[in-house]
């Protein structure tokens, strides 16, 4: 686990979920106003989108891998997008402060234009603003799990999420700096090492094989039954377990 990665995953999960709850609030309202006969598209589909995403989230949070997540932050993503031109399509280019004594009516009434054109203004900048975070979440988690299957964790998509490193830090080592001893798990068999690793072939030389160890480098072994062993070069000190 990288505690880093955790922390800021964490943050702007938060963040997301405080405006998701905000436009709720402001949908939940305006329904109990508007419906069931005014207004009920875009009212249902405002209270679907946020409602949702706090639902995904909780079980993102619970339990989650990369791909899963990917997909999850694409799909909320389309939506936010898709209710904030919605609602930038309903105000069009009103400015609130112009509505003055203008009421709108409702099921029961009426209420202040005014104020009803607030409350979709922050429905429709939340909605942007979710929609532009879901795209940045979306970047760094499919650059962070391309970075680790560079590092040789080619299952990354797949395993937990927080294995994942956070930018300036390596698999295995969440100080950042260069990578040493590694904690990855890899398929069994595989002659990679995880990291920067340099497959080497040994040569005979006079009944023994040598290696070309390279400055600063590990030299890890792997003995093959009929054949030459597997070398590989690992900048840092390699700890046996």
């Amino acid at each position: 686990m990288t505690q880093l990665f955790r922390d800021m995953r964490l943050y702007g999960h938060v963040f997301v979920f405080l405006l998701a709850v905000t436009v709720l609030g402001i949908d939940a309202y305006l329904a109990s106003i508007f419906l069931p006969n005014l207004h009920p598209d875009f009212t249902i589909f405002a209270l679907v989108v946020p409602s949702l995403t706090i639902l995904i989230f909780f079980i993102l949070n619970s339990w989650s891998r990369p791909i899963m997540e990917a997909i999850a932050t694409f799909i909320l993503g389309v939506l936010w997008l898709t209710m904030g031109a919605w609602s930038t399509d309903i105000l069009g280019n009103i400015q609130c402060d112009t509505l003055g004594g203008q009421r709108t009516p409702t099921k029961s009434g009426s209420i202040s234009a005014k104020s009803y054109c607030y409350e979709m203004k922050v429905i429709e900048a939340f909605s942007w603003m979710n929609f532009c975070l879901f795209t940045i979440f979306l970047w760094i988690l499919i650059t962070l799990t391309s970075r680790a299957k560079a590092f040789g964790r080619y299952g990354a998509w797949y395993e937990p999420i927080f294995e994942l490193p956070w930018f300036g830090q390596y698999p295995g080592n969440e100080s950042g700096g260069p990578p040493g001893r590694y904690n990855y798990a890899y398929p069994a068999g595989s002659p990679a090492y995880p990291g920067h690793a340099y497959p080497t072939n040994p040569q005979m030389s006079n009944g023994g094989y040598v290696v070309s160890q390279q400055p600063g480098h590990s030299v890890v072994i792997q003995p093959q039954h009929g054949g030459p062993p597997v070398v590989t070069q690992v900048p840092g000190i390699v700890q046996s377990a």
